[in-house]
């Protein structure tokens, strides 16, 4: 019996060796039949044969040929990623019959490998010089779901090269040159579909005829001045930021009904068409444009509207009646002089307002309970009434910065607070106002430790006053509690989740 053990013990040993000479220098070969190599220059020799997953990425390897691949017909995944890699050798992947996913991105390669295996899946070719696409480099790729051109050199798109590709669920052209587009583009399963950062200011009529199951399409960083024709009837997502566009018309998106987030944000925006006739959206991106009033009777299941840095004037209940489901209501940067008394009473789930930088000069009166943050920075406000607090019960982050205060109400009406932003106002440090401090800071409420750090009067006649009742002031800033966490600056902060 212990000859037997010892003569198995010999033979696993053995085997054991034999397996670690087949792994050849600078690579690592694991049980999982994957093998990662590093700091190499060409592809190793002595690679195992059953080998499924060969990554290497990162290495300096410029040429790739044939033969380099040849005894590994076992290859499902290569990743040959920021190698340098410049030629390709035609037919350098035709043993790999079960290859499933190509990862030549960041590479220097002119075009599309010829003679990719018919089993291969995802292709990713980004950040290369490719400069045109050739049809008969993509015949055969039947199965191929995924392709990745992004930040090429590509000006312009042939909608008939991709015709082979039909079983194409998602293709990446953003970051190109493309300035024109032929064709009407035939992949019948398409599912996300980016010409993002292109230059192109029009698309042909039938362009999306065939694209029925497209999903999501961004069309970003385009000189485009409307909207494109007969846009697909499943979209759930819609990127238009940064083009030229001067109008939103429903007739332009009316087929849209299942469309769930529409965003064109930094275009040329003068108007918005009421309602545009998307029952279904529930995130609409409208900043950085030339919008003077809100869009009104916007759809019911609408949670976040953005017309930040735009120039919307006024804020009334007309406008907002029917959002009953907002949940995030972003109108920052604008002009707004006046904030409608209840203009939000139906929004009874909004929970982030953003109005900073606008030109208010009273607090908005009536705000829904459920807010949770509410951002006033950069306005005119001078005085805050205690009536206008005692809604917010569930407030946890209000920004008062920079605006005309010089007192503020008893906050224990805010009984959630946990961030007070209160800088750049000419507060008078009244006791009142010590008092209102002490009891922020008992409360561990993140509040400036500079707010009101002692009494401060510039006035003469004040400052007697002061002192004959300097007296009733008993703590000073030294009898402050000590703060036990530590102040956070962070005036962006936002929790969506809230």
């Amino acid at each position: 019996m212990w000859t037997l053990h010892i003569l198995l013990y010999s033979l696993l040993f053995s085997l054991h060796s034999l397996c670690s000479q087949t792994c050849p220098e600078k690579c690592i070969c694991e049980q999982t039949a994957s093998v990662q190599c590093f700091r190499v220059q060409a592809i190793p020799s002595g690679i195992p044969r059953d080998t499924r997953k060969l990554n290497l990425g990162h290495n300096h390897i410029k040429e790739i040929k044939s033969r380099d691949l040849s005894n590994l017909p076992g290859l499902e995944e290569v990743i040959l990623s920021s190698c340098g890699v410049e030629q390709l050798e035609g037919n350098t992947f035709r043993a790999q019959k079960v290859l499933k996913t190509l990862d030549l991105q960041k590479n220097k390669l002119r075009n599309i490998p010829r003679g990719l295996p018919s089993s291969l899946e995802s292709l990713h070719l980004g950040h290369n010089r490719i400069h045109t696409l050739q049809e008969s480099t993509l015949q055969g790729l039947k199965k191929l779901r995924l392709m990745n051109l992004q930040n090429n050199l590509i000006a312009t798109l042939r909608s008939s090269t991709f015709s082979a590709l039909t079983m194409l669920e998602s293709l990446f052209l953003e970051g190109n040159k493309i300035e024109t587009v032929q064709g009407a583009l035939r992949l019948p399963n398409l599912n996300q579909f980016s010409l993002a950062n292109n230059k192109i200011s029009s698309l042909p009529s039938t362009f999306f005829s065939s694209l029925q199951h497209l999903k999501t399409l961004d069309l970003s960083s385009n000189l485009l001045n409307k909207v494109p024709h007969d846009l697909p009837q499943a979209l759930l997502h819609l990127n238009l930021d940064r083009n030229h566009l001067r109008t939103l018309k429903s007739r332009d998106m009316v087929q849209l009904r299942d469309l769930a987030t529409l965003t064109a944000c930094h275009n040329r925006l003068v108007s918005v068409d009421g309602s545009l006739r998307l029952p279904s959206l529930t995130v609409l991106e409208l900043a950085g444009n030339y919008l003077r009033v809100l869009p009104g009777r916007l759809s019911a299941r609408l949670e976040k509207l953005d017309c930040g840095q735009n120039h919307i004037q006024e804020v009334t209940h007309q406008q907002l009646s029917g959002m009953k489901q907002l949940r995030h209501l972003f109108l920052e940067n604008n002009t707004i002089q006046h904030f409608e008394s209840n203009a939000l009473r139906n929004c009874l789930h909004l929970t982030n307002l953003a109005l900073e930088q606008n030109l208010l000069s009273t607090f908005p009166n009536g705000l829904p309970e459920t807010l949770v943050r509410l951002d006033l920075k950069g306005n005119r406000i001078v005085t805050i009434e205690e009536h206008e607090l005692k809604s917010l019960k569930r407030l946890q982050v209000l920004n008062l910065r920079n605006n005309g205060l010089s007192s503020l109400p008893v906050m224990s009406l805010l009984p959630k607070l946990q961030m007070l932003y209160v800088d750049g106002n000419p507060w008078n440090c009244s006791c009142e106002l010590l008092k209102v401090k002490r009891a922020l800071l008992a409360r561990d409420v993140d509040i400036s430790s500079d707010f009101c750090s002692e009494t401060v009067h510039t006035s003469v006649d004040i400052w007697q006053a002061y002192v004959m009742t300097q007296d009733k002031c008993e703590e000073t800033e030294e009898s402050l509690p000590e703060k036990q966490s530590e102040h956070t600056d962070n005036e962006d902060y936002y929790d969506y989740d809230l």
